[in-house]
This record gives C-alpha cells, sequence and structure tokens, in this order.
C-alpha cells in the first residue's frame, strides 16, 4: 500500500509540473492531498479505502467510495447474494459509486467491496435500508449537523487555533455523535470552502486568494483536464479526513448550500454569486458526483423536478425525501439551486419545488413531517441572500428594515410565508423545522410569521450546530452580530443561537420528537472532552391530540 501512495503522489507532483508548478502557491497538490489523510478507523481495516459514505431508502442504496491509488479496472459491490459492478465517477479510477437496487425493505445487509480479481478491498461492514412506507417503526433517530468544511486549520490547546476547526477534531465531534447510533445522518450544507470570488475588503467581485491559486479554467470542462485535479486537491480535503469511513454503516444525507457552489452569498453592482455561473455549478454537481451521495428517489417526490433525473439512476441532486415508514418524512431541500432574483415573483426553490412540498406538508398518513432547508428559518445575520429583509444597522448594532437591505427580494419572502403558513396549519403533527447554515446552535418557537399567526400551532425550528466552523466564521465576528429574530416574526428562544460547534440528534416516537442538542466550547474545554459530550438542552414536543 505504501508503493501505491507513493505512486499516486508522483502523479500529483508530476501533473503541478506540468501545470507550470504549483497550481496552489505553496501548497503543492502533493501536499493538500496529505492533508486529506482519513482518520484511522476503530476495529474496521479500510485496506485501500480512503471515505465512504452511503444513503438508502427503503429499496436501494448508494455508496460513494475514494480509493488510495486508481483502479484499472471496475470494483464490485457485494449486498450478501447480490453484487453490483461500480461506476466509475472520476476520470482516473480513483472514486467510484455503487448503486444497488431492488432491495428488501428494513433488511440489515452485510456489504463488501471487491477488486475486478475478487480480492477484498476493505473489510465487510453493514448497513440497513429503510423501513417500507407502509410500516409502522416505533422509533427513528437522526443526526443533524452543518458548516462540516473547510481547509485543516491548527490548534494547539484550548482558546488557541487558527483558522478552521481542524479536521481531527471535527471526525471525533462526528464520532461522540455516531456513538449514539443514529438511523440516519443529514449534512445540511457548507462541505467545502473554497469561495472563487472576494466579497469583502479589497477587490470586491475579484478572484479571491483561493480562486487564483486554483488556476481553473472557467471555460473548460471540470473532468478530464488540470480543472478536475484543482477540483480533488481543494475539495477532498475538506471531506476525506472529516468523514473517512466512519459513516459507512449510517446513511447521510447531504444538502448543499451556498459555499457547496464554490461561492458565497453575496452580491455588488459588478456581480452577483447567485443564480450560481455554469462553471461554479459544474464544480458544485462535481464535488457531488464525487464525494457524497445524491438523494434517491421516493414515489411521493415528482421525477421531474429541477435538478433531478439527469442521468440514468433517477436521483435528485437538490431535493430530497428521508422517508421511514409511517413514522416520520423528512423533506430535504437546497434554496440556492434555484434561486431567482424577480422582485415580488423571486423564490429560493422552485414552484415545482414548492407545490411537492406543500403537499407532503399536508399527507395525512406520516405521524411527523420536517422540513430541512439549507437556508434557516427564523433567524437572520443581516446577510443578502436569506429569507428575510433585515440588514445590521452598525450603529445600534441591531438589525433593521428601516435601511433597504441591497438586492434582497420580496419573493423570497413571500414564499417563505407560504411554507409556514403550511406547515404551522398540521394539526396532528409536531411543525418543526431543521436547518444549519448560521454557524450556531439553537432551538426557537416561532408564533408569528408577518401575517400568519401562528399561536395555535408554534413552529419549532431549530439550528442544528456547525462542526468546522472557523475562528472568523461564525456570523458575529463576520457580520458583526450574531443569529438574531427578525422583525418578521415573533420568536420564542428557548436556546438563544450558540455560537460554538456541536449538532442535534432528534428521536422520532409515534407521539412524540425528543430533541437533543450538543455543544463543545474550543476557548474554554479540552478536545478530550469531545469524546464525553453528553446533550446540553434537551425537550420533548408531543404531538396534538
Amino acid at each position: 500500500m505504501t508503493s501505491m501512495l507513493l505512486d499516486r503522489r508522483r502523479f500529483l507532483a508530476g501533473t503541478a509540473g506540468a501545470m507550470g508548478g504549483s497550481i496552489f502557491g505553496r501548497l503543492p497538490l502533493g501536499a493538500m492531498m496529505e492533508q486529506g489523510a482519513p482518520p484511522a478507523p476503530v476495529d474496521w481495516d479500510p485496506g485501500s479505502v480512503r471515505h465512504l459514505l452511503p444513503s438508502a431508502s427503503d429499496s436501494r442504496i448508494l455508496v460513494k467510495v475514494s480509493f488510495d491509488h486508481p483502479l484499472s479496472a471496475a470494483p464490485s459491490l457485494r449486498l450478501d447474494t447480490n453484487e453490483v459492478v461500480g461506476r466509475m465517477s472520476d476520470t482516473r479510477g480513483e472514486y467510484w459509486q455503487f448503486d444497488a437496487r431492488g432491495l428488501d425493505p428494513g433488511r440489515r445487509y452485510e456489504l463488501s467491496l471487491h477488486s475486478a480479481e475478487g480480492g477484498a478491498l476493505c473489510d465487510p461492514w453493514p448497513l440497513a435500508t429503510f423501513p417500507a412506507p407502509s410500516a409502522a417503526p416505533d422509533h427513528f433517530r437522526v443526526l443533524f449537523f452543518s458548516c462540516a468544511g473547510g481547509p485543516g486549520g491548527s490548534y494547539s490547546g484550548i482558546g488557541n487555533r487558527q483558522g478552521f476547526l481542524p479536521t481531527a477534531i471535527r471526525n471525533r465531534l462526528l464520532r461522540r455523535a455516531l456513538s449514539f447510533e443514529p438511523d440516519a445522518a443529514v449534512a445540511n450544507g457548507d462541505h467545502i470552502y473554497w469561495d472563487l470570488h472576494t466579497w469583502l475588503g479589497e477587490n470586491v467581485g475579484h478572484l479571491s486568494a483561493s480562486g487564483r491559486r486554483s488556476n481553473f479554467d472557467f471555460s473548460g470542462s471540470v473532468f478530464g483536464s488540470s480543472n478536475e485535479v484543482a477540483m480533488k486537491a481543494a475539495a477532498g480535503p475538506q471531506i476525506v479526513p472529516v468523514y473517512g469511513s466512519d459513516f459507512r454503516s449510517t446513511p447521510v444525507f447531504f444538502l448543499q448550500d451556498d459555499h457547496d457552489h464554490w461561492e458565497n452569498d453575496a452580491v455588488t453592482d459588478e456581480i452577483a454569486s447567485f443564480p450560481v455561473a455554469w462553471f461554479q455549478l459544474q464544480l458544485a454537481r462535481a464535488t457531488q458526483q464525487l464525494y457524497y451521495p445524491e438523494f434517491l428517489p421516493d414515489a411521493q417526490r415528482p421525477i421531474g423536478l429541477p435538478w433531478s433525473a439527469v442521468d440514468d439512476r433517477r436521483v435528485s441532486e437538490s431535493f430530497g425525501t428521508i422517508r421511514f415508514g409511517r413514522l416520520a418524512e423528512i423533506l430535504l431541500y437546497d434554496v440556492r439551486r434555484t434561486m431567482s432574483l424577480g422582485g415580488p415573483n423571486a423564490v429560493f426553490v422552485d414552484s415545482q419545488v414548492e407545490r411537492w412540498l406543500l403537499e407532503r406538508t399536508r399527507a395525512p398518513e406520516l405521524a411527523h413531517v420536517v422540513h430541512a432547508p439549507s437556508n434557516p428559518f427564523g433567524w437572520s445575520a443581516g446577510k443578502w441572500g436569506e429569507w428575510y429583509p433585515d440588514i445590521l444597522d452598525r450603529d445600534s448594532g441591531s438589525l433593521t428594515t428601516a435601511v433597504e437591505k441591497p438586492y434582497w427580494q420580496q419573493g423570497w419572502l413571500s414564499q417563505h410565508d407560504r411554507l409556514v403558513q403550511a406547515i404551522g396549519s398540521q394539526q396532528n403533527r409536531v411543525p418543526l423545522v431543521i436547518s444549519g447554515d448560521l454557524h450556531a446552535i439553537g432551538v426557537g418557537r416561532m408564533h408569528r410569521a408577518g401575517v400568519v399567526d401562528l399561536n395555535t400551532r408554534p413552529i419549532t425550528t431549530v439550528l442544528s450546530g456547525p462542526i468546522g466552523t472557523s475562528v472568523r466564521g461564525f456570523p458575529s465576528v463576520v457580520r458583526g452580530i450574531g443569529a438574531t429574530p427578525p422583525e418578521h416574526l415573533d420568536v420564542e428562544e428557548s436556546v438563544a443561537p450558540i455560537e460554538e460547534h456541536g449538532f442535534t440528534l432528534v428521536d422520532f416516537h409515534p407521539e412524540s420528537i425528543g430533541l437533543r442538542q450538543f455543544k463543545w466550547d474550543v476557548k474554554s474545554q479540552p478536545v478530550e472532552a469531545i469524546d464525553q459530550l453528553e446533550a446540553f438542552y434537551t425537550t420533548q414536543l408531543p404531538r396534538p391530540s
């Protein structure tokens, strides 16, 4: 295996040389890739596997895998007696995906990866499909977190770090979360940070330092060129060492947000980051293609939604469903991919997506329906690409709508209120929204949204907690204000947003939903405390009688 790694480094060095030295300035490609070394699994031999991330439904399993060397022939995934031949995701044979269909609902399978010659590529591992849509399970546990991306930072003790949280500490947080044995996980946005343009300070709208170092050919294809090498070198070290193979037995659902489209949600007179530029859209799609699963089809989700059924796999890149029998359905939606700038007619999610969300919110057969958008309900940090019109008044240090937020679109708020109306109108379910993005952990109860009165059925809204946020990534630092309820809402804060790293566990039972939130403070707690983290906030949300 050592020789394979050396061969890989020689290839990277050769590629960098062919591109005129290092495309990452003082960080040559080999060094970038070494930063992406996966964590060593516990009691499991990864063999030549660098990272492994699965997703599942009641009848299908989709697995994304990367290896520490290119494979010249397709490997296979065995599920008990079934066998699926791998599909290459890149152009070199380092990245592969396996799509197993026609599986039995609610069944625990034994999975194993094999080379074309039949040799084992790693140890086998278990993974279960979800219950059939008509089944009646009595418990479902889901892990929620956000903002796990970012280049590896440095840490030299309590309160002493630079940049993003080091990937080893992010992995430690996720391992603690996995110790509670969730049935599924939702990674809600910002899996990578490699913004290609500058939005603050000097040279606004021009290429950022990351953009200049990447040396992307914006008119070229992502795959099969120097662009592919640069994309892997930038994205891989932000994902591989964070997850490794730890989630091999836990289906995980990745929602993309603004940074996953290689840009911050920002705008000037010269340039707007969204709707996303074509090349960056290709980068976002390529990152997903290589590293984490798309959303598998669901019988109740139209196959023709935007960015769905884009190839023969019939998967969706932006809109997903986690269906666990009749107990729970979680609606996952990316608000960036179909974002428009039509003033009062603008939307975050396409009109057909909104129709699907409203229909599923009213579906009578489910005990629980949860919304999980990539843009949070309930709070604002005054930035451009939010549902809300609030902006920071730097004189008072608070949010205000007395000053117009440049380029903000009234239609975004109108769509928000239509969704809120439907969520709050559920008579026999807990109205619940769980999101990420704002780099905080929090819980609130929304009693009003504009003219929508929610007092008889307040919506519980949750900020799931960030995993990798940088020193300058918290809203109070970069924007001058933390996550704050906007003027459009009346929000009762059970947990006012906390700018610390953490995650949320949600337990679904037929008659209630349990929330547990966990936090770790890099400024006051040692890394070892992560291994014993317990919930700092717990609550039960009973279903209405």
